[in-house]
């Protein structure tokens, strides 16, 4: 959704200073458990699972290889659950990195921009850092102004995932965060799933989560792609979606509450376009300095019928179908890459990689239009949503 704006500046620097801000989900707080000082006890989650051994990692963090060396390979970190790495064939048999990152695991702890995370526990905004749930209001940490951005200062992306399973071809990862989390109420057991087609250039990530108490839950990659494979400008990658209405933004990126056609604006790519048409123009891309909006998709696309997003690199080598089932698109144009580096150690080029997050309405809890669209979650009734990308070599 973003790599950085100017309100982030403070906490990329807090984050440069080191990872000691880095707690492992609930470190110091799970003893407490889910079940409050004088309240009704509650089911508790706990974590289990097989703890499989992964490939060696710079040290502190565990990374694991999905998918076979010489075709589509994927690196997942522990570290917020991270997509580190897509490796994709082309036609002459050469394999291209597609996914942004940093020189190495121990990097994603102290760099900014979310590269490749899953965030949460609700991904991107929610106004005035509260929601207000079953007639009780609920505090959140706020992390962007008075907003609370990606789940809090301490989200999912910068907690250590725990592996609960894991073959050749797929990884399964799980977090426990604690009732009062970032001020979420009750507590939440997360799970992210990775796996690799073993007939197709293709790959899904399920999001799961279930609760002991009803709360708000969103959970979405923020992998940035680019297809080109030179983390250079994606401006001239042709993208596609299957949107006929955006949701516009006030001047703090809160979505007004209203849907608004998407035809004679710059969000129009119901017809592939490239990236760099239209971008900066109008006023809700001077508020956003870009792209950074989400789109509805349309109903067939929302049940991940057809493709949500379609994506064709500069060259015309590469194309890349996303199918979800999620209603909505968060497409962000990166537009504060630069303030975070490459792999090769160097400040990223803006607008080197876009951002296509599936995910559920920004601020919907707060919206009650939105609200039913299943992004509350309650006890016995989990989250549970999916997004695949497939790719074609030309």
């Amino acid at each position: 959704m973003r790599g950085l704006r100017p309100g982030h500046l403070g906490r990329a620097r807090r984050q440069r200073r080191g990872a000691g801000l880095l707690r492992r989900a609930g470190e110091g707080r799970r003893a407490a458990g889910a079940v409050g000082q004088g309240r009704p006890a509650r089911p508790r989650l706990s974590v289990s699972g097989d703890l499989s051994a992964g490939a060696a990692a710079p040290p502190g963090w565990q990374v694991w290889r999905l998918g076979p060396a010489d075709g589509l390979h994927i690196e997942v970190c522990e570290l917020g659950a991270r997509w580190m790495s897509c490796r994709v064939p082309l036609a002459d048999g050469t394999l291209r990195e597609t996914l942004l990152g940093h020189v190495d695991a121990a990097a994603h702890a102290t760099e900014p921009g979310y590269l490749g995370a899953v965030v949460g526990r609700y991904a991107n905004r929610l106004a005035g850092a509260a929601y207000t749930l079953d007639g009780q209001q609920h505090r959140l940490r706020p992390n962007e102004g008075p907003h609370q951005l990606h789940g809090g200062p301490e989200g999912f992306d910068r907690r250590r995932w725990r592996p609960v399973s894991s073959g050749p071809l797929h990884l399964r990862l799980q977090l426990l965060s604690p009732a009062g989390d970032q001020g979420h109420p009750g507590a939440l057991r997360a799970e992210v799933e990775y796996r690799v087609d073993p007939t197709a250039a293709a790959v899904t990530v399920h999001f799961s989560a279930e609760v002991d108490a009803p709360c708000a839950a969103s959970l979405a990659s923020h992998a940035y792609f680019n297809l080109d494979g030179d983390a250079r400008s994606v401006l001239g990658h042709r993208l596609q979606v299957a949107a006929s209405h955006l949701l516009p933004v006030d001047a703090t990126l809160i979505p007004t509450g209203v849907l608004a056609p998407v035809e004679g604006t710059p969000f129009d790519w119901r017809t592939a376009r490239p990236i760099g048409a239209g971008l900066g123009q109008g006023e809700q891309q001077a508020l956003a300095h870009g792209y950074d909006h989400c789109l509805a998709l349309d109903a067939a696309a929302a049940r991940g019928e057809v493709p949500a997003a379609t994506l064709l690199s500069t060259d015309g080598r590469l194309q890349m179908q996303l199918h979800t089932s999620y209603p909505g698109l968060q497409v962000y144009s990166g537009n504060f890459l630069h303030a975070s580096r490459g792999r090769d150690g160097l400040p990223l080029a803006r607008h080197a990689g876009v951002a296509l997050e599936p995910q559920f309405f920004p601020n919907a809890p707060n919206v009650p239009a939105w609200a039913g669209q299943g992004c509350i979650v309650r006890p016995g009734a989990p989250l549970s949503r999916w997004m695949r990308v497939a790719f074609e070599a030309a």
